[in-house]
This record gives C-alpha cells, sequence and structure tokens, in this order.
C-alpha cells in the first residue's frame, strides 16, 4: 500500500485516498510536522487578517462619531407606536438606560442639538456603529466558513469595509446595523451548521441550528423585512430537506421525520418564541399612556396606566345617562328645544321637527338616558343589566323629555343623508323610528359598552342607516352648530361614536387584555401602517435605481459651513458588484446549457462551490432586493443595505472563481463514517493578490473621495461638490450655480 497521490484532475490538485482506508499508511513523523506547520501558518495569517481588518472597521465607523452633534422613548416607559418590531428599539434603550439617559428629548427635528439638550448621544451612536463595524468581520468569517481562501474573505470584508453608505447608515442613531448585523449572524449560524450535515443530531449540529433559529428570530425582531432573510433560510432549508428525502441518501422515512422536526424545532419554533420574547418585553416595559395610546384599540389603551380610558372606562348600564362623542370630529350628540325652519334656502321643505346637531363644548343638553327597546329585550334580563354589542336602546334627551328619531325626511345640508330630531317619549305612534342597535367595533354577543374605550355604531332600526355628522356647519337658525344626520354607508369608519362618560359616575374597574391579544393587534397595526407609509418624500427613490446607485438620500446640513451628510454608497464597489452578479448569473447558464451536449467546461468541485455559495448568496441578494418591487410605500437607498452585503460577498464568489485556481473541498466537517473523498485545495497565485491589491485600493480611494459627505466633514466647496457629482441625479446640497451662456 502507497501512501495518498496527487495528481491533476480537471486542473485541479486531486488527493486520491488509499485502496482502503482501515488498511490506510500513518504518515512519518516528518509529514505530520510539516502539515501542521502549514496549517498553523495559515490559521496565523487567516487570524491576522481578521484583525486588521475588525480594527480597521471599527476606525472608520468610529471616526469623528460625535459630529454633528445635532439630530427613544423607552426610557420614559411611556407607549409609542412604530410600524417595527421593538428589538433595535429596545437594545438603544438599554445603552440610554446604562448611561444614565431618562429619555426627556424628543428627537423631533433635524438640527435639534444634542449638547444643549443634554443628550448621550455618542453613548448611543456607539451601539449601531460598533454592530456596523462587527459587519466586516462577519462577512469575513462567512466566507472562510464558505470554503473560500484568505484573499476573497479579504475582498468580501474589503468591500463591505469602504462602503461609505454603510458607514453612513450604521454610526448614527439607527435602525439598520442591527438588521444587518444579525442577518449576517443567521447566514453565519446557518452555514456552521450545514458544515456539520454529516455529524448530525451531533452536539454541535444542535448548537449551529437553534443558533441559527435564534440569530433568525433576532432578525425578524429589528424589522419587519427580517422576514426575507426567513424565506432565505427556508428555501435554503427546503432544498436540503429534498436532497436528503432522496432515495439514493439511504435514509428510511422515520429518519428523515427525525430531520424535519428538528428543523422545525430549530428554525421555526425557537424564531418565534424569540420574536414574542421581545413583545412580551415591550409590553411589560410600556405600560404607562404615552403618545402612541391613539393608534391602540380602546382595550389596549385600558391596561397602561395614566391613560383616559384606564382612568375613566366605566360599563355601561340600562337607565344611564351619558355623553356620546363622535369620534372624527369630537362633537357631542347635541338638541335643544328649537326646531328645524319649515323651509331651508334651497326650497326644499322640514320636518320641523326638534333640533338634533353635534356640539363642541360641554352642556346639559348633551345628556341622554339609555333605555332599552322592551319589544327586542329578553324578558329574563333585569333592567338595569349591562348594555352589550346587538343591544336594540331607546335615547332618552333628559332636558326635553323626548326620544331620539330619524326618519325618511332629507337632512338640511345633505339631501342623499336623513334627517334626525326627536318626539315626545310618551307618543309611542312611531315607536320602530326612536329604536336604534349598538354595534360595538370588533365585539361580540358579550361585549360590554363602556365609555371612552368602545367604538359605536349607532344603526337605525327602522331604515337602517347609521347616526352620523360631518364638519359643515348649520346656518344661525341652528346656531352654526354641526349637523346630525343619517348615514345610509351604515359601515363606514367616520360613523363611530364614543360614550364620554356616564353622568354621576367616575369609579372604574381595572383592566386587563391578554399578551396574545395585544400582539395580534399590534402585528395588524404595524403591517397597515406600514404598507400605508405612501405620501411622497423629496428623497424617496425606487427600488431599480438602487443597484445602480442613482439617488441618495440627504440626512444633514450645515449652511455656515458647507458640511452635509449625504447617504451615497461607493459608486465602485457598487457597480462593480452589479457586473460581478450578471457575471455569476452568465456563467452558471453557459454550464448549464454545455451540460446538455456533455461538456463539462467547469469542475465538479468548482461547480458545487458555485452551486451552494454563490447561488445561496445571490439568492439572499434577490430575496432582499426583489419584494420592495411589490411594495406601495415610500422606499429610500437604505432599504437595499442587506442585499448590498449578500451582492459584496457574490462579487468576491465571482474574483474566486476568475482568478484563484480550484477550491477548498471538502469543507464540511467529516463524520464518523469516513468514506473516501476527493480533496482539492485552492491554489493563489501571484495575479490573485495585485488583482485584490488593485481592487481593494480603489474602493479606499472612492471612499476616501466621497468620506466629506459620510461623516459630515468638512465642508467641501462647491466646486469640490460638482467634482463629486458623478450622476446629476445626486441632488447634492451647496452645488456651484448655473448661469446662463
Amino acid at each position: 500500500m502507497t501512501d495518498h497521490k496527487v495528481r491533476q484532475r480537471h486542473g485541479i490538485q486531486v488527493m486520491e485516498p488509499p485502496d482502503s482506508v482501515q488498511n490506510a499508511p500513518i504518515l512519518d513523523e516528518k509529514k505530520t510536522i510539516g502539515h501542521t506547520k502549514k496549517y498553523t501558518k495559515k490559521r496565523i495569517v487567516s487570524n491576522s487578517a481578521l484583525a486588521i481588518l475588525t480594527l480597521l472597521s471599527f476606525i472608520t465607523r468610529f471616526w469623528k462619531i460625535d459630529h454633528p452633534h445635532q439630530v427613544v422613548y423607552y426610557l420614559k416607559r411611556t407607549y409609542y407606536f412604530d410600524v417595527h418590531p421593538p428589538l433595535a428599539k429596545l437594545m438603544l434603550a438599554g445603552i440610554g438606560w446604562f448611561l444614565g439617559y431618562d429619555g426627556h428629548f424628543e428627537f423631533d427635528n433635524i438640527g435639534d442639538d444634542y449638547i444643549t439638550n443634554d443628550v448621550p448621544y455618542i453613548g448611543l451612536r456607539s451601539l449601531p456603529a460598533a454592530l456596523g463595524a462587527l459587519l466586516v468581520p462577519l462577512t469575513y468569517m462567512i466566507m472562510i466558513e464558505s470554503g473560500y481562501p484568505v484573499i476573497t474573505a479579504i475582498l468580501a470584508a474589503g468591500l463591505v469595509l469602504f462602503d461609505n453608505a454603510l458607514i453612513c447608515q450604521t454610526r448614527l442613531i439607527l435602525l439598520d446595523s442591527m438588521l444587518v448585523f444579525f442577518m449576517l449572524c443567521t447566514f453565519y449560524c446557518y452555514i456552521r451548521f450545514y458544515k456539520y450535515r454529516l455529524r448530525e443530531f451531533s452536539n454541535e449540529w444542535w448548537f449551529w441550528m437553534i443558533a441559527s433559529g435564534v440569530a433568525l428570530g433576532l432578525t425578524l425582531s429589528v424589522k419587519l423585512v427580517g422576514l426575507f432573510t426567513v424565506l432565505t433560510i427556508g428555501i435554503a432549508v427546503i432544498v436540503d430537506l429534498w436532497n436528503l428525502l432522496d432515495i439514493k441518501r439511504g435514509l428510511t422515512m422515520d429518519h428523515f421525520k427525525k430531520h424535519f422536526y428538528a428543523r422545525a424545532i430549530g428554525l421555526i419554533i425557537v424564531p418565534i418564541f424569540v420574536y414574542l420574547f421581545w413583545f412580551y418585553l415591550h409590553f411589560a416595559i410600556l405600560n404607562t399612556s404615552g403618545p402612541g395610546d391613539s393608534f391602540m384599540s380602546p382595550a389596549f389603551q385600558e391596561t397602561l396606566q395614566g391613560n383616559v380610558m384606564s382612568l375613566e372606562s366605566l360599563e355601561i348600564r340600562f337607565n344611564d345617562t351619558i355623553t356620546l362623542k363622535h369620534k372624527s370630529t369630537s362633537v357631542f350628540l347635541h338638541s335643544h328645544p328649537q326646531r328645524y325652519p319649515l323651509r331651508y334656502n334651497d326650497g326644499r321643505i322640514s320636518s320641523q321637527g326638534q333640533q338634533v346637531t353635534g356640539y363642541k363644548f360641554e352642556d346639559a343638553n348633551n345628556y341622554w338616558l339609555i333605555k332599552p327597546a322592551k319589544i327586542f329585550m329578553d324578558p329574563s334580563r333585569p333592567e338595569d343589566d349591562f348594555v352589550k354589542h346587538g343591544d336594540y336602546i331607546l335615547l332618552e334627551h333628559i332636558n326635553t323629555e323626548t326620544h331620539l328619531l330619524t326618519h325618511d325626511v332629507a337632512s338640511p345640508l345633505m339631501p342623499t343623508n336623513q334627517e334626525f330630531t326627536t318626539m315626545p317619549k310618551d307618543d309611542d305612534s312611531r315607536y320602530n323610528e326612536t329604536v336604534f342597535q349598538v354595534l360595538i367595533d370588533d365585539g361580540d354577543s358579550d361585549t360590554k359598552w363602556k365609555t371612552k374605550s368602545s367604538y359605536i355604531r349607532l344603526i337605525h332600526f327602522d331604515t337602517k342607516v347609521a347616526l352620523w355628522t360631518h364638519d359643515k356647519l348649520l346656518p344661525e337658525w341652528a346656531f352654526k352648530q354641526q349637523e346630525i344626520n343619517g348615514n345610509k354607508n351604515n359601515v363606514e369608519k367616520s360613523n363611530i361614536w364614543i360614550a364620554d362618560q356616564i353622568v354621576g359616575k367616575n369609579e372604574p374597574p381595572k383592566r386587563h387584555l391578554p399578551f396574545f391579544a395585544k400582539f395580534f393587534e399590534l402585528q395588524r397595526l404595524m403591517l397597515s401602517h406600514n404598507s400605508g407609509l405612501t405620501k411622497p418624500h423629496p428623497y424617496s427613490s425606487t427600488p431599480v435605481n438602487w443597484p445602480f446607485l442613482v439617488r441618495g438620500i440627504s440626512f444633514w446640513t450645515n449652511n455656515n459651513d458647507r458640511e452635509q451628510i449625504y447617504l451615497l454608497g461607493n459608486p465602485f464597489t457598487w457597480w462593480i458588484s452589479v457586473g460581478a452578479m450578471a457575471v455569476l448569473v452568465g456563467v452558471l447558464s453557459a454550464d448549464l446549457i454545455s451540460r446538455r451536449r456533455a461538456i463539462h467546461p467547469i469542475s465538479e468541485p468548482v461547480r458545487n462551490r458555485l452551486l451552494n455559495s454563490g447561488l445561496f448568496f445571490f439568492m439572499a441578494w434577490f430575496i432582499h432586493y426583489a419584494p420592495f418591487y411589490l411594495m406601495g410605500r415610500s422606499l429610500f437607498l437604505h432599504h437595499y443595505l442587506p442585499a448590498l452585503i449578500c451582492s459584496y460577498m457574490v462579487a468576491a464568489v465571482v474574483f474566486n472563481f476568475m482568478f484563484v485556481d480550484s477550491v477548498n473541498y471538502p469543507i464540511s466537517v467529516t463524520g464518523p463514517r469516513k468514506a473516501p473523498r476527493i480533496v482539492a485545495k485552492a491554489v493563489v497565485r501571484d495575479i490573485t493578490v495585485i488583482t485584490c491589491t488593485i481592487l481593494l485600493a480603489i474602493s479606499a480611494c472612492v471612499f476616501y473621495y466621497f468620506s466629506p459627505l459620510t461623516y459630515g466633514t468638512p465642508g467641501i466647496e462647491p466646486e469640490g461638490i460638482r467634482s463629486r457629482m458623478w450622476l446629476d441625479s445626486w441632488d447634492l446640497h451647496f452645488q456651484p450655480k448655473r448661469h446662463d451662456a
């Protein structure tokens, strides 16, 4: 038996195993020592490169982090509403709490001074800056774990290191550094998990899978676009399971089910629990009334300390006297003895009934007694029972002793809507016209009507119109009060009324809303408001422009010194990453077509690497980019940053394919059954190092050239601004004035 043989196969250095692994020779001591020294040298080189890249990353992110000293609610524990999940704000709040910041500053206006307002802004900026700095070593480690040589990993990390947009976005008090950091953590953990596939169900296998699930949950807990990372890993898992299902793998169905259930636990259930945990903490901390109350349902608001609904919300009973306020216009349902004129200005004739109007101020003429409509009332219910969703009632105006009524007579200002009036309470001749049904928003048959916290519609029994008002005022004969009429579209949101108070009662009980009721309400509102962010913005842009860096975003300006912070990527690195992705698609397409003709232009190890990692990074780019085309909300360049880092890794993969001979193969951790495998080693030539050095040198120079826009200092003269206007669409400030010829 001879030692392992090394020869060229398909342009690769291949180490062929001996005929029998069991009878393989023992390497002599000199060979073992030489191999160990070579491995140690490579490890030292790799660790040194990682350390240098990390140091440079922290320098570029923290350089002049105190500038500018001009423009988080958790520290005040007051409830606020945000379209994003709470993790990033909790992290910033934790830093603020550690620094002794009490949350007194509202961050309302760009240009407000941090120093004047005693805000520890450098400490608050340090968290996103630190996470932004860690993107560089994370990218490096992802490439190393994916089996690429040090030079390729250096290129990928270097592209991230010298990107102006990533530096600008991650050194301010913004959320994107957390999002991208956890996204890369997810990729790193999943790659480590996948490398242990030959040691299935081992401790390491479980650890990296659970870590992947935790990182997934953290990514989603920063922004809802973390769903794109979930989808990326989800597709990778589906492909993995599909391969395991292949009968050629030799797995029984019971064994396959173990793989399926393990991944369901680690990559579905674990992320869900992580995501839920941060909302549980969010609700536990934000237990006090704040500026976000009005976004939430009345039932939610009742659980917040100091909220008017928790302080004053009372359950309403029959025979209670209440005031009713219109939600949209904040007027009370009001009546007084004066009557409608016989004839309106347009010639139409009224009923000459008692006026019913909307009045903005508290007044005794706003008092209405709730009486059960006895013909609809269950005889077993007590007369002072709680009023519930679906109950039929009469409303008696206290001061005039009349019942509210609507009928088929046109209202004063809107001929298409019905007039509201009243009739004496002892006159039952038009009883059905005085009956109204109480419909509580999101209510069921057991939902009780409450003051302050229940949104209700009053639907007329006879004509099915809803009690409604609008902001047009009646003439002098109605004291310029607001018109009340019957809206035939009885499902409109503007039909909502609120019982403002029960006259003579003011001791509400304590309220509680289950966690999952709060959770699902907030998820629905986050999605709704996120999709509703359609208001035009001067610096919004469309996804088709992002990869080509057609437009940036102005963050801050200082007119006195011509300083500005303008979110703009490194044009060189952005544009070569687009080209690299086009090359990858072209190479894989050409290989696919060639193989249809039994031509194999790419060796199997290289092709497998392109498919497994190159295609994974390309898929991650596509999934984090393409869905934005389907969104109707306002979009900005910073939405592209997660996809951008994926494109940088694709660029490194293409570089490796073009300038590195072969790949390191295999890279998976060896399993207990040591079957012979072809071994390949990447060969880095001088041209590889030279090309990488040139690319990074150009990237560094372009980064430095645009750095005044990234750091906001120093100021640039108009001619300097003009020289940096590589595209006319970059709307930089302080451009030189153009004079007509």
